[in-house]
């Protein structure tokens, strides 16, 4: 029987743990690159001095800091962080594809739309160029140019738009207020949020790693394109609560450090081009379907 190992770093987190769950129940054996000691763990540092774990069909990057973090202040220190968790990881991950004789088939890296500077006017696809002028773009630029793998390893990028899921990202900050009818669109509300909902954020990772066609860009996008506002909306009624309660553009700044507030108060066109073009089904295409799956109070195991 043919072992399927797929090696995942960050697989403790939002992303990583939900695909965890999806790639063993069809029948893959994972291993996580983690800062958390568990079973199936290892370490970064045990990465860089063994090296990959024999039999490895396939890698995995999803790792990097939560930069939406309300918790953490936007200091240097904290931006440093969560370049380096970023970069560093993915150069690691790298290297040990890199030097190992017996390569995995393919290195699947889960970036993000921030790639793309803010616009209200350009739609983008896999096809438009990265500026790299703002943090997140710069730091998108970096990002990707560390997954660098030889031949004939297959190289998969998913630019990924905000991921919709109750247990993380940003369903989970906002689910309190929302719930008590203290939601309201963020800004002018009118700025693009590229989205995704987590079962098809982790299917997309895992329809990458079989299918031998893949290779390259790919926006990890929902095709329905929607605004703050409408999404806000869409929450607000899964959840039957009111929704008028908008958080001005100045306070998120004050908040949050406009460096950092740019992404929600600013937005992105993106489409899945490619994605479609490959022939990927989408479980959530539509904003309102994605909503309902995870408008309730309490998380469910």
């Amino acid at each position: 029987m043919l072992i399927k190992k797929v090696l995942i770093g960050g697989g403790t987190g939002f992303i990583g743990q939900n695909l965890n769950k999806l790639l063993t129940s069809n029948g893959y054996n994972v291993v996580n690159v983690s800062r958390m000691p568990a079973a199936n763990n290892i370490s970064w540092s045990t990465l860089e001095k063994s090296g990959l774990p024999e039999c490895t069909t396939a890698v995995v990057n999803c790792a990097g800091q939560q930069f939406m973090d309300f918790k953490k202040s936007w200091t240097p220190g904290f931006k440093q962080n969560v370049q380096n968790s970023r970069v560093y990881t993915t150069k690691s991950l790298a290297k040990a594809i890199n030097q190992t004789n017996k390569k995995p088939k393919v290195f699947v890296l889960v970036t993000g739309v921030g790639a793309y500077e803010p616009s209200e006017t350009i739609k983008y696809d896999e096809n438009s160029p990265t500026t790299g002028t703002d943090f997140f773009s710069k730091l998108l630029v970096e990002w990707e140019k560390a997954a660098y793998v030889d031949p004939p390893v297959r190289l998969v990028i998913i630019r990924s738009g905000a991921v919709i899921g109750r247990n993380g990202g940003m369903i989970k900050n906002m689910i309190v207020p929302f719930f008590f009818g203290l939601g309201g669109r963020l800004g002018s509300g009118k700025q693009y949020l590229p989205w995704i909902h987590i079962d098809d954020l982790t299917a997309l990772i895992k329809y990458s790693i079989e299918n031998e066609q893949v290779k390259g860009i790919l926006n990890g996008v929902a095709p329905q394109v929607v605004t703050n506002e409408q999404f806000t909306q869409s929450f607000a009624k899964a959840l039957s609560r009111p929704a008028f309660l908008p958080v001005p553009e100045f306070v998120l700044n004050y908040m949050l450090h406009p460096e950092r507030a740019m992404i929600v108060t600013k937005g992105q066109y993106v489409v899945p081009k490619r994605v479609l073009e490959y022939g990927f089904k989408y479980k959530y295409a539509n904003i309102d379907d994605a909503c309902k799956e995870c408008a309730y109070l309490l998380p469910r195991k």
